[in-house]
Parts: structure tokens; C-alpha cells; sequence
């Protein structure tokens, strides 16, 4: 009797595509998630291969709404897209929508991170004031939407320390700690994604109340 209970809670379970293939971003939803009635798969969990939306929103939340819309569409399946970056005082707020291609397309953390270096030793800086911010967006089979939005201040500095975390995590500082030096757990209590994660769980619990 328990097999048969628990095969149809998987059963009831909504199935989410998560518009990344970044690891790091998918096990962060994962964590945040669970308890929901829910199951994340991330596009590269997928035997179809999609090609990437071009993202030519001006806002965070712009590229999140597209990137869910896109997926969806695509894939046919309720998505949760994420889109989130880096704003650094010194630079006039980039690198902002451009954070993962900061250093160009296709470019790596190592690049990007290689680059804000640069920009930053050419002002003669060897820090500045910095946020993160997230935009999440979930749109179901049906084109509901919920958005939900998160928000770290912390500052940027030239000394990368740290081995988890993922982006610009390691130059990311919050007080004394990099957020490459935190775990998992100590991360998504203070960070961007963190907050919009918990509001958009809040969300869908909501929806699922509604259903």
C-alpha cells in the first residue's frame, strides 16, 4: 500500500523544465523546492536539443519572461527560467544583463571574471560596492505566470577566494566571506537567487492550492 502511495504522489507531481543547463543554478531550484509537489528537470536532462533564445530584454525580468515563454513553447512543458547578474557600482552598473557574456558570447566564468578584473584595474580599483540580482519566472502549460525577484548587496574585490559557487561567486564579497567560500545552504540564506527561490516556492504553493 505505501509503494502504491508513494507511486501515485509521483504521479501527481508537476513536471517543471528548468531554462538552464547551468549545474549550479539547477541545484539551487532543486534545494529550494523541495517539499512542492513538483519535479525539475534541466534542459540538459532533456533528449531534445533547443537552440538558445536570443536574450535582447533590457531588464532581467525581461530575458526571465522571454527564456520561460521560449521553453515553454518549445518543450510544451510548465518552465521556471531564471536570469540573473552581476551590478557593479564602479562600472556604471555592468556588467547587469551582460553577465554571462561579459567577455563576449560563449564565454566562461574564467573569462568574465578575467574581464571585470580588467575593467576594474583600468579605473584603478581594487574594489567597488556590487549587487546580484535575480529574476525568476515560472509560466505553466496554460501561459499562467508568476514572477518573483531577489536582491544581494555585497562588494567585489580582486582576491577570488573560495571553490563552490559558480560565476562571479568567488569575487563576490559579503562582509568577509566570498560567496564561493559559503555552502549551499549558507548561500541561499543571503543570496539574490536564494530570496527569489523562497518568494517564488511561496508562489507556487499558492498556485498549487489553487489547482
Amino acid at each position: 500500500m505505501k509503494d502504491v502511495q508513494m507511486a501515485a504522489n509521483e504521479k501527481s507531481k508537476l513536471k517543471i523544465v528548468i531554462a538552464t543547463k547551468n549545474q549550479g543554478k539547477v541545484r539551487e531550484m532543486i534545494n529550494a523546492f523541495q517539499g512542492l509537489p513538483v519535479e525539475l528537470v534541466s534542459l540538459a536532462d532533456l533528449a531534445e536539443r533547443f537552440q538558445e533564445p536570443v536574450e535582447d530584454g533590457d531588464t532581467f525580468a525581461a530575458n526571465s519572461l522571454l527564456k520561460a515563454g521560449y521553453y515553454q513553447k518549445q518543450t510544451g512543458m510548465a518552465c521556471l527560467a531564471d536570469d540573473s547578474g552581476l551590478e557593479v557600482e564602479a562600472l556604471g552598473g555592468a556588467p547587469g544583463v551582460y553577465s554571462a557574456r561579459f567577455a563576449g558570447e560563449n564565454a566562461s566564468d574564467a573569462d568574465n571574471n578575467a574581464k571585470l578584473q580588467q575593467e576594474l584595474k583600468k579605473l584603478g580599483r581594487e574594489s567597488s560596492p556590487a549587487a546580484y540580482q535575480c529574476a525568476l519566472t515560472f509560466m505553466d502549460a496554460e501561459g499562467r505566470v508568476l514572477t518573483a525577484k531577489g536582491f544581494c548587496r555585497g562588494e567585489i574585490r580582486l582576491q577570488a577566494r573560495g571553490e563552490n559557487g559558480f560565476g562571479y561567486d568567488p569575487y563576490f564579497y559579503v562582509g568577509d566571506v566570498t560567496m564561493a567560500e559559503m555552502s549551499l545552504a549558507e548561500k541561499q540564506a543571503i543570496s539574490h537567487r536564494g530570496a527569489a527561490l523562497r518568494e517564488m516556492a511561496v508562489l507556487l504553493q499558492d498556485y498549487f492550492a489553487g489547482c
